[in-house]
């Protein structure tokens, strides 16, 4: 059974992982009869956030302790898994995607990323291993990898996207429910929430879709 690594950045969209397209993901991941090994990284998220009133909250979480609420406990410490037991790796988005394992939301394509999660995707990608990312996750990938002029999507929105290819990485609009993938990268890329007012059928059509594929290159 193919090991697919997913990445959480948080329990929430506005700061932490998409929890609907975290579990879409997993869904995804059990129907086309791979395995899920989730992880986190082990440090306080940016910030919290009132997913009620959307005002920003004076409390400090740990996205590790976040991230296991969708895990249902079953979550490692990002900084302990090693490249060489994946067969493949998934992102789901999230503000979090962008607030706390990189600092896109904040400095675009200047950003920073976190040390232990460029160390764990940079090794997937040089073993070429396939990776999925979904919503604002490609940003993530155009950080990472955009001096190779990767071909990404966050769907249709034009500020993010000019700044994905300030990266080098170059932006494809794309539907919600479809997928785009760059083969010889092996990076797969879905829009899914970056549509806000998309169905919840349509955002998972788009996350099995990058699934599928990640896994069809694993």
């Amino acid at each position: 059974m193919k090991k697919v690594g997913v990445i959480l950045a948080g329990c929430g969209n506005r700061d932490g992982a998409e929890i609907r397209e975290a579990v879409f993901a997993l869904l995804a991941i059990d129907k086309l009869e791979a395995e899920a090994i989730i992880m986190a990284p082990n440090i306080n998220q940016h910030h919290v956030v009132s997913h009620f009133s959307g005002n920003e909250l004076r409390e400090t979480r740990n996205i590790l302790e976040e991230s296991a609420r969708i895990a249902r406990g079953n979550i490692q410490d990002i900084a302990k898994v090693r490249a060489e037991t994946l067969d493949a790796l998934i992102i789901p988005g999230g503000y979090g995607v962008a607030k706390n394992l990189c600092k896109f939301a904040f400095d675009g394509s200047k950003a920073t990323v976190l040390p232990e999660v460029r160390a764990l995707v940079t090794k997937i990608h040089e073993l070429k291993k396939p990776i999925g990312a979904i919503c604002i996750a490609p940003a993530l990938m155009a950080l990472l990898f955009g001096n190779e002029h990767l071909k990404v999507t966050i769907g249709n929105d034009k500020e993010t996207a000019q700044e994905i290819e300030k990266t080098g990485a170059k932006h494809v609009n794309c539907d919600v429910d479809q997928i785009c993938a760059d083969q010889s990268a092996k990076i797969v890329t879905t829009p899914a929430y970056m549509y806000g007012d998309a169905k919840l059928h349509e955002i998972y059509s788009g996350i099995e879709k990058c699934v599928a594929q990640v896994l069809s290159w694993a």
